[in-house]
């Protein structure tokens, strides 16, 4: 589904990502993980066409995305990709169920079928009664569950989340773990997760882990996939190298 290959960036002086190749494929949940400063963001960006690399290529379902032009570019993301980050981002002036049919209708979707259909997600999310409020009047957990049905409401092929879970307590944390893996189970949505949650990355299909800006080897699999392929989804093994941001 994703494949990314031979991925260099650097921001001034300072080499954030070093010939980074990834596979991920259809219905997986893969974590990436690592401490602060091993470019795991950056390479959730790069992946998600939010930021461009240097070098490097990044394809998606065949179509190469690196050197698309903007408006196109942001058409295909807008129809394939949906995003959940860490801080939910919702617009404080619209209400959740806004919030989330925004993205159907930018991608050219009527304002009812939209609404009807954020109206569906959020129920589903057990937001029902949460339609007409803004974010100002709910709570941490009911805005990064109206941020994944934002993610969810143009059926995207793959979901990226940027530590989905790192504001929230305990409770909401396992409610969010739940969530992505019911994805996962009942409608094969393929997530890619930076993540420094643990308990979140126990959920995943494989887990990731990145150093100074390269993939580390060998890769987990927190579900004991039989040990298939792990070579087939990483690039060169770490180096000393020196400090990296996130």
């Amino acid at each position: 589904m994703l494949k990314i290959s031979n991925i260099y960036k650097s921001f001034g002086n300072l080499e954030v990502l070093k010939d980074i190749s990834l596979t991920i494929g259809k219905g997986e949940i893969v974590a990436i993980i690592g401490p602060s400063g091993a470019g795991k963001t950056t390479l959730l960006q790069i992946a998600g066409t939010l930021e461009a690399p240097d070098r490097g290529s990044v394809s998606f379902n065949g179509t190469e995305l690196i050197g698309m032009k903007d408006k196109k570019l942001s058409e295909f993301r807008n129809r394939n990709m949906g995003f959940v980050f860490q801080f939910h981002q919702l617009l404080p002036e619209f209400t959740a169920q806004e919030n989330v049919a925004l993205p159907a209708m930018i991608g050219g979707m009527s304002k009812g079928k939209a609404m009807k259909r954020a109206a569906e997600l959020l129920e589903q999310l057990g937001l029902g009664e949460r339609l007409h409020h803004k974010p100002a009047e709910m709570s941490g957990g009911e805005r990064q569950r109206t941020a994944i049905a934002r993610a969810l409401v143009n059926d995207p092929e793959i979901i990226f989340a940027d530590e989905p879970t790192g504001s929230l307590d305990s409770s909401n944390r396992r409610e969010i773990e739940g969530i992505f893996r019911d994805l996962r189970d009942r409608l094969g949505q393929t997530i890619v997760i930076v993540t420094h949650d643990s308990s979140l990355a126990a959920i995943a299909d494989r887990v990731i882990e990145m150093a100074d800006g390269r993939i580390l080897l060998p890769v987990v699999d927190s579900l004991d996939a039989g040990g298939d392929g792990g070579e087939d989804f990483v690039g060169d093994s770490v180096e000393e190298v020196g400090e990296t941001v996130d």
